[in-house]
């Protein structure tokens, strides 16, 4: 399901190999994946739900 998909870095990341950040693939839902561990866990979040968030944050 998640190698399917396009996935950015977060903006807010280190830049270098080793720093924490994360990924985010938009399509009908949104993923949200650690990315030195993409095989690992996934958040997932409706479309409804990431606006939700994404204005909380604002």
């Amino acid at each position: 399901m998640t190698s399917e998909r396009n996935w950015r870095k977060s903006s807010y990341s280190g830049g270098s190999i080793d720093s924490n950040c994360v990924e985010v693939s938009l399509n009908r839902e949104t993923l949200v994946r650690d990315s030195k561990n993409a095989s690992g866990d996934v958040l997932a979040f409706s479309a409804t739900a990431w606006r939700s968030l994404l204005s909380w944050l604002d």
